[in-house]
């Protein structure tokens, strides 16, 4: 390989700088003609920030091309954002606009349903995120949602068929009274949340409340089930595209403490250990604690609902979250080994 000298370079060209500064060679040469032929046929900008376009004598101004597809960015993510805050907000107020109820909690459902819907319409609707996690990676989140919203409506639908009786009330009534037998054995946390009835409850509502604990805890499982597989089959969450880290993780700091294999695998164990214990736990607490204090009582329909499927979804949450921490985790070690094999094997050839 020849070097060209100083010497071998023209004087500079105030005509055009540029190229004064590249030294004299035929394969330079042949870079500047396409630079200069691709500037030419590209257009240029001028001083208001309109794009140009240079069509010799035909030559006029033409918009932006991406400003009709910034607009509709926008559009679609309002919209977006605006679904996910009506659905949150139907999902709260779903148990007391079905089922009768004070005022009060009408109005109290009513406020928390609003908070609610404007903080997820706030969230999804920014450019950078906040709190929610795994905000772009479905269906992460959809799942999660999904499982809930539907245990809270069949939960509703069952307590309102005490009230107004169908064909499909009772229908679901039985599909859940079968699940509850079903998880209903010694030692399981079913059988722990039917231990919190209390002596004044009669047998319909001891059987109301094993087959509310069994259904939500029945969904909660598939849920987690549903995204095992996910993850184990349909390669989640590299299928479709890449996998931003500061997106769907705002809250995980990888530069702060150890190392962030070291950092994800283990918060991804106390996840699911903890999801794996809270089930058993929480009923544990509720009866040591209905010693000392007066528990609102869980023959009431919307106290039912709510505290049943408190109890079995935060626990499947966070199972859902340590299995997809560690598999962030397997993500970045393989690519921490490709990067050092194909590093390894470019110093063999040297």
């Amino acid at each position: 390989m020849q070097f060209r000298t100083f010497s071998s370079m023209k004087p500079p060209d105030l005509a055009d700088p540029l190229r004064s500064c590249l030294p004299r060679s035929r394969k330079v040469g042949k870079i500047w003609a396409i630079m200069r032929q691709s500037a030419g046929a590209a257009g240029s900008v001028n001083r208001t920030g309109a794009f140009q376009r240079t069509m010799g004598d035909k030559g006029a101004a033409s918009p932006r091309p991406d400003t009709t597809e910034r607009a509709e960015v926008v559009i679609t993510r309002f919209l977006k954002a605006g679904v996910r805050a009506v659905a949150v907000a139907l999902l709260i107020a779903m148990p007391a606009v079905a089922l009768p109820g004070g005022a009060d909690m009408a109005q109290i459902t009513a406020l928390l349903a609003l908070v609610a819907a404007l903080l997820t319409f706030v969230e999804y609707v920014g450019d950078y995120p906040s709190i929610i996690e795994f905000r772009d990676a479905p269906p992460f989140n959809r799942l999660r949602f999904l499982a809930l919203f539907a245990t809270v409506a069949w939960l509703t639908v069952i307590c309102r068929g005490e009230i107004m009786p169908t064909a499909l009330t009772q229908t679901l009534d039985s599909m859940a009274t079968t699940i509850g037998h079903w998880l209903d054995f010694p030692f399981s946390p079913v059988r722990l949340m039917v231990l919190l009835a209390t002596d004044d409850m009669g047998a319909q509502e001891v059987a109301r409340l094993r087959s509310h604990a069994g259904l939500a805890y029945g969904m909660a499982m598939l849920s987690v089930l549903v995204f095992v597989l996910m993850v184990r089959l349909l390669n989640w969450p590299i299928r479709r595209s890449a996998f931003n880290f500061w997106v769907n993780l705002p809250l995980f700091d990888p530069t702060v403490g150890k190392d962030v294999l070291y950092r994800l695998n283990r918060d991804g164990n106390v996840n699911v250990a903890l999801g794996f214990l809270l089930p058993f736990l929480v009923p544990a607490v509720m009866k040591l604690a209905s010693q000392t204090i007066n528990l609102v009582s869980l023959a009431e329909p919307q106290t039912l609902i709510w505290t049943m499927s408190a109890w079995a979804f935060l626990p499947a949450s966070l199972v859902m979250r340590g299995v997809a921490l560690m598999r962030i985790a397997a993500l970045i070690e393989e690519k921490r080994r490709r990067a050092y094999a194909q590093a390894e094997a470019e110093v063999q050839t040297i």
